[in-house]
């Protein structure tokens, strides 16, 4: 069996029974974001799946709305206590459960960044669009957003070249352990990842 296959018997074995066995909490979680947050309860977005194509990215919205005035309200400033506390759980990303199952993500990969990142890639970097993004990732039990960009995408590119059935359930595995200890959330000094700005203009470690 080849390896897109091994992974996609796993997702489905997996996210499936996930996804439809937490469908209470994510109706209890509709509810308290739309109480809390208001209107849309679910964020969604444009993300890049495998080989760069576009694909819709669900997951609960933890952050308010943008100032319809127009001002530039910081992520910090908009992202509430509620906020910080799905995305401290990982809750926030259980709608992505159903990206899994449709298969635009797989449980294991890269994880799915911004579309206007794709022509900031160098050629290595971009190589993690080679496979399927996921949930988590090596880069995401090795450090989370504590990483650097270039440590991030270096172990990106790693599991790319080394993934398997049994490196995907020890990435799992690790998972769990590092949600339960909340580590590696944010950067010192943000509350979200900092823009990635290219290897060549990024001056800071990023």
């Amino acid at each position: 069996m080849t390896p897109d296959r091994s992974q996609r018997v796993l997702d489905l074995a997996i996210a499936l029974p996930a996804a439809v066995l937490s469908l209470p909490v994510q109706a209890l979680l509709a509810v308290l974001v739309r109480w809390r947050l208001g209107r849309p309860v679910l964020f969604r977005q444009t993300r890049p799946g495998l080989h760069g194509e576009p694909f819709q990215l669900l997951k609960f919205r933890t952050m308010r709305p943008l100032d319809p005035q127009g001002s530039a309200a910081t992520d910090a400033a908009r992202l509430t206590e509620f906020g910080r506390l799905l995305r401290s759980s990982s809750l926030d990303e259980l709608p992505s459960l159903w990206n899994v199952v449709r298969g635009e993500m797989s449980l294991v990969g890269p994880r799915p960044l911004l579309m206007q990142y794709l022509d900031r890639y160098s050629p290595e970097q971009a190589r993690r669009h080679e496979v399927r993004p996921g949930l988590t990732g090596l880069a995401q039990v090795s450090g989370r957003n504590s990483l650097s960009w270039e440590e991030k995408f270096r172990l990106d590119v790693q599991y790319v070249d080394t993934r398997s059935t049994l490196l995907d359930l020890r990435i799992l595995a690790r998972t769990v352990l590092q949600v339960l200890t909340r580590a590696g959330i944010s950067m010192e000094g943000h509350v979200t990842a900092p823009e990635f700005l290219g290897s060549l203009s990024d001056e800071d470690p990023r």
